[in-house]
C-alpha cells in the first residue's frame, strides 16, 4: 500500500509540482484544500480555526505550503493576510498533528529566505539569525509556530525558499513581459544578491527532506550559485535575446511596489543550500543560465 502524503497549496505553483513528483515517486496524495472537497483525496480545512486532529491522522508525511500571496502593494491589510495565513494555519496544523493519533513521521512547512532580510555580501547558512524588517518576522513567526509538532516527536523542517525560476508564477513570471519587450534592466543598483532556485529544484529538495532522517529544522532551498541582480538580469536578457538597458532606480521601485521592492527585490541575501549539499541533495539545476533556458524552454 503507497505511503501518505498530505499537502497543503497543493493547487500553487510550487505544490502543483510537488503533487504530480509524488505521485510519480509512488505516494498517495491527499489535498488540505479550503474549498468544498469534491473527491475522497481531499480534506477541507480553515487556515484561522483549529483542526481536528482526525483529519490529519495517519499520514506519513505532510508538506506544508499554503499561505496568502506576498505579490502585491503591502497595504496594511494584505500584511495582516500575510502574516496571519503563515503563521495561523501552521499552529494550527502542527496543533492537530501532534495531537493525532497517528502522528507523521515527518512535517515539511515552507518558509522563504526573506527569513535573512537585507544582508549584503554576507554568506547566509542556516545557522544564520534572521534579520530585521516585516518579513523577517513574519518568517520567523512562521518557523516557530512548527514547533508543537517537533515537540511531538515528528522530524520537522522549514523550507527557507528563494527566488523560484517558472514562468507560471513567482518574480520570474512578474519579469519576462517587460524583459520580452526589451524594456528590462537592473533594480537599484545590481548589486544585491538575488538566490534562485528551479522549480524542479525545490520539488527535489522537498523528496529529498522527507526521505533524509537527518533533514530537520531550517533548509535553505537555493541553488548553490547566488547572483547579483545585475548578473540575473544580463542571463536572463541573453536567454531572451533581448537588450537589458532600462535600470528601474531604486526611489522607482520603492514609488511602484512600496515596502514590497524594498525587502523583496532590493534586499541582498546570499544564501547557502549548506544543509542539502552536506546530506548529499545533488541539484539538477546549479547554473542560473542553463535553469532558465530550461524553464522558459529556450
Amino acid at each position: 500500500m503507497p505511503a501518505k502524503v498530505l499537502v497543503s497549496g497543493s493547487s500553487g505553483l510550487i505544490g502543483a509540482a510537488l503533487v504530480s513528483a509524488l505521485q510519480e515517486n509512488g505516494y498517495a496524495v491527499t489535498h488540505l484544500v479550503r474549498g468544498v472537497p469534491f473527491s475522497q483525496n481531499q480534506v477541507l480545512w480553515n487556515p484561522g480555526e483549529p483542526i481536528r486532529p482526525q483529519l490529519v491522522s495517519g499520514f506519513e508525511a505532510v508538506v506544508h505550503l499554503a499561505g496568502e500571496s506576498i505579490v502585491g502593494r503591502w497595504t496594511e491589510t494584505k500584511k495582516r493576510r500575510i502574516r496571519e495565513s503563515r503563521v495561523v494555519g501552521t499552529r494550527h496544523l502542527a496543533e492537530a498533528l501532534a495531537k493525532a493519533a497517528d502522528r507523521p513521521r515527518v512535517l515539511v512547512s515552507a518558509s522563504a529566505i526573506g527569513y535573512y532580510g537585507d544582508r549584503g555580501e554576507e554568506l547566509l547558512r542556516e545557522e544564520r539569525p534572521s534579520g530585521s524588517g516585516f518579513l523577517p518576522d513574519v518568517c520567523l513567526g512562521w518557523e516557530s509556530a512548527s514547533v508543537p509538532a517537533a515537540q511531538a516527536g515528528i522530524r520537522t523542517a522549514q523550507m527557507r525558499i528563494g527566488i523560484v525560476l517558472s514562468p507560471n508564477g513567482g518574480a520570474l513570471a512578474k519579469m519576462l513581459t517587460p524583459f520580452r519587450l526589451g524594456l528590462g534592466g537592473i533594480m537599484g543598483s545590481g548589486r544585491q544578491w538575488w538566490s534562485w532556485i528551479a522549480l524542479q529544484d525545490v520539488v527535489g529538495a522537498i523528496l529529498h527532506v522527507v526521505k533524509t532522517n537527518s533533514l530537520q529544522g531550517p533548509v535553505n532551498a537555493v541553488a548553490p550559485n547566488a547572483v547579483t541582480n545585475a548578473e540575473f538580469t544580463r542571463t536572463l536578457g541573453a536567454v531572451l535575446s533581448r537588450p537589458t538597458i532600462f535600470p528601474m532606480p531604486a526611489f522607482a521601485a520603492r514609488l511602484a511596489l512600496g515596502q514590497m521592492a524594498e525587502e523583496l527585490l532590493l534586499a541582498s541575501q546570499r544564501v547557502q543550500p549548506a544543509k542539502l549539499l552536506s546530506s548529499g541533495y545533488v541539484f539538477e539545476q546549479p547554473d542560473l543560465r542553463a535553469a532558465l533556458q530550461a524553464s522558459l524552454k529556450k
